[in-house]
């Protein structure tokens, strides 16, 4: 999967709320993220490779010449055709200009997203191209942005991006095969994220005066020519000069000197830890393409920095700040009657979004000892009472999440069959035998009787993993070790949620407790994994692919920065990852994601959480959107656009 199909490792809060959940992890430390800048304008889910059809036909092409392509996609042929216009989900005469406000939580100290040092500012990617650009309206699609066409031959080993003329950095730069080159080799040096992704990117080389050709060291993984369109192209002249502190400028390390970009906006205004302002270019390379014209209203977008969010909703109610995307649940059901909204100065909207859910959820830390038998996980999951929650906490608003691909056709269902039963047989030695023979059910809690039996249910699996009370405290028979359990959040909001879990786990003889500390801190303790559980959320898509390797592989276990939070080091996992990479068609991709769907759902990774199907918004009456709208992104900077005569309206009355 792609970097622009939720792959990333933190998220900003507008991003997060996609799903429709409580303050996530990935959302409660936007500020930090080291890409939550990728997510500014809400883009959707993006693809992974060419269609195998496309590729049938590139094999009959001549082998003097190239078989070139605007787009890629895997789920569908592209809709749009090399010359389409602009998008049918934008306004292509939206007009330009005006200034809008937004929240972000926490703080930053660093200009620059990439390197895992520093706390980045938030929505850093609007100021960045990259060589191709998602569809916000189409599954697993890409156009060509600053590359203007992509190449590849039928056993996707290689991959060839010819470069559009005329695209520049904001210096007046062209942007060069060399750019590409030294984007490619420095993303992976600085970033152990990018290693792995780009893991089977072996090297780059310019091919041609426009041409950059990267040569993989994997046949047959259709996924490689999509993940190297999605690299982020950076000024090479920029980055190999010297700073204004006179020292020689490096990509690996945070600062808050203004970087060089090409994308639509450039920072105009800093104040760390307070603000960061991006202004339009208005003489933006791109801004007359098929694949821009509509995008990109807004002259001035400003990100103003809260503690937490329930101070950023005060700034909202105050008119500071001019839209939101709630993801708290009980904040849209009750705090919305506010005078502004009754008087229609403020509107609310629900848009359905169309995506694959992903997985949220309590996250075991199995580096640690007292987690690592299945069974102590089940009986955890045994004893949230998701439905009491819903109910009590979440205004019944959100589903309980069943899968790690939930509200899609990649979620396990019933039992394996056809070609993911094959693919399973492959592991059967190596996996749990419910596998096979159940399907994967949470504990469903219609009443307190059905509480009480799940309770029932937990305390035997702890006695049979070697759990006994002692001293009021679940104590381990053979080690002595006491089940103590500390949950690790970043955000206040969320210990109403966790409270009830804990007095559930105390009836068990689990010593729980809460801890709540600052962004910084939080960041420092899960990139090094010093944590016992945490709320974490793993972004997912329609076309699953290298990503997976950064959530559940032995080799990111133990890689500080990586995305394995769980620590999961299962021989069955990694072979299952590398048959979704590998997989050469839909069928067996769809196959290959149930089968390592099911997995890890019954390892009891996690205790799933919940999504909403749905986005909550809430804006000040001064805005508009295409019609049709994007269907699987709300695509807020994107695509909508400021009304002047309501805008107008609102000043009369002072907001």
């Amino acid at each position: 999967m792609a970097i622009g199909r939720g792959s990333i490792r933190h998220i900003s809060a507008l991003t997060c709320a996609f799903t429709g959940n409580q303050p996530c992890a990935r959302a409660l430390i936007s500020a930090l993220s080291f890409v939550s800048f990728l997510y500014a304008s809400a883009a959707a889910p993006a693809g992974a490779a060419q269609d195998v059809r496309a590729a049938a036909a590139n094999a009959n092409a001549s082998q003097s010449a190239k078989a070139w392509h605007h787009a890629l996609s895997l789920v569908s042929k592209p809709e749009y055709g090399p010359d389409f216009a602009h998008f049918k989900w934008v306004n292509p005469e939206a007009p330009k200009g005006g200034l809008v406000r937004l929240t972000a939580i926490g703080t930053f100290d660093s200009l620059n997203p990439f390197p895992i040092k520093g706390n980045p500012a938030t929505s850093l990617g609007l100021i960045y191209d990259r060589l191709m650009m998602v569809s916000s309206d189409e599954g697993s699609t890409i156009y060509g942005l600053i590359a203007e066409a992509v190449s590849y031959p039928p056993d996707y080993s290689s991959v060839t991006f010819r470069l559009r003329e005329g695209a520049r950095f904001h210096d007046g730069e062209p942007i060069k095969p060399e750019d590409v080159i030294f984007s490619l080799n420095e993303l992976k040096r600085v970033n152990p994220f990018y290693l792995a992704y780009y893991k089977n990117v072996v090297r780059a080389e310019k091919t041609g005066p426009r041409e950059v050709t990267f040569y993989f060291d994997k046949k047959n993984n259709r996924e490689l020519p999509f993940i190297t369109a999605e690299l982020f192209v950076l000024p090479k002249h920029y980055w190999t000069g010297t700073g204004k502190d006179g020292k020689p400028r490096d990509l690996a390390k945070s600062t808050l000197e203004v970087p060089l970009g090409s994308g639509p906006y450039r920072i105009a205004e800093v104040k760390p830890g307070r603000s960061i302002t991006y202004e339009r270019v208005a003489d933006y390379w791109a801004k007359d393409l098929p694949v821009t014209r509509g995008r990109w209203n807004f002259d001035r977008i400003r990100f103003e920095y809260f503690r937490d969010t329930t101070v950023a909703f005060e700034a909202f109610k105050a008119g500071k700040i001019d839209f939101t995307q709630e993801n708290n649940s009980k904040r849209w059901a009750t705090a919305y009657d506010f005078p502004a909204v009754a008087d229609g100065l403020v509107k609310r909207e629900t848009l359905a979004i169309k995506r694959v859910a992903g997985m949220q959820g309590f996250v075991f830390n199995l580096r640690r000892r007292k987690f690592q038998d299945p069974r102590v996980r089940r009986a955890f999951n045994l004893a949230f009472d998701f439905e009491w929650s819903n109910k009590n906490l979440f205004y019944g608003l959100y589903r309980r999440l069943n899968s790690y691909f939930d509200n899609s056709e990649l979620a396990a269902r019933g039992l394996p069959k056809g070609k993911e039963l094959e693919i399973l047989e492959e592991v059967r030695e190596l996996v749990p035998a419910e596998v096979f023979t159940k399907p994967y059910e949470n504990p469903v809690n219609n009443s307190p009787r059905d509480l009480r039996k799940h309770l029932r249910e937990a305390a035997a699996l702890f006695r049979a993993a070697g759990w006994r009370i002692k001293d009021g405290v679940l104590t381990h028979e053979k080690t002595g070790e006491r089940m103590e359990v500390e949950f690790l959040l970043v955000q206040p909001a969320f210990e109403r949620i966790v409270l009830p879990y804990v007095r559930n786990l105390s009836r068990l003889g689990v010593k729980a407790s809460v801890r709540v500390v600052d962004t910084s801190q939080y960041r420092q303790r899960t990139d090094h994994f010093d944590y016992d559980m945490i709320v974490w959320s793993f972004g997912q898509s329609e076309s699953p692919g290298n990503e997976q390797r950064d959530y559940w592989s032995s080799a990111a276990a133990d890689k500080p920065g990586s995305r394995n939070m769980i620590g999961i080091k299962n021989p069955a996992v990694d072979k299952l990852i590398d048959r979704i990479i590998f997989a050469r068609n839909r069928a067996e991709l769809v196959a290959a994601t149930r089968a390592l769907d099911r997995v890890l759902l019954w390892n009891h990774y996690v205790v799933p959480h919940w999504y909403n199907p749905v986005a909550w918004l809430a804006y000040w009456d001064k805005f508009r959107h295409p019609e049709p709208h994007p269907r699987r992104s709300v695509a807020f900077l994107e695509v909508w656009w400021l009304d002047g005569a309501k805008a107008a309206r609102l000043a009369e009355v002072g907001k």
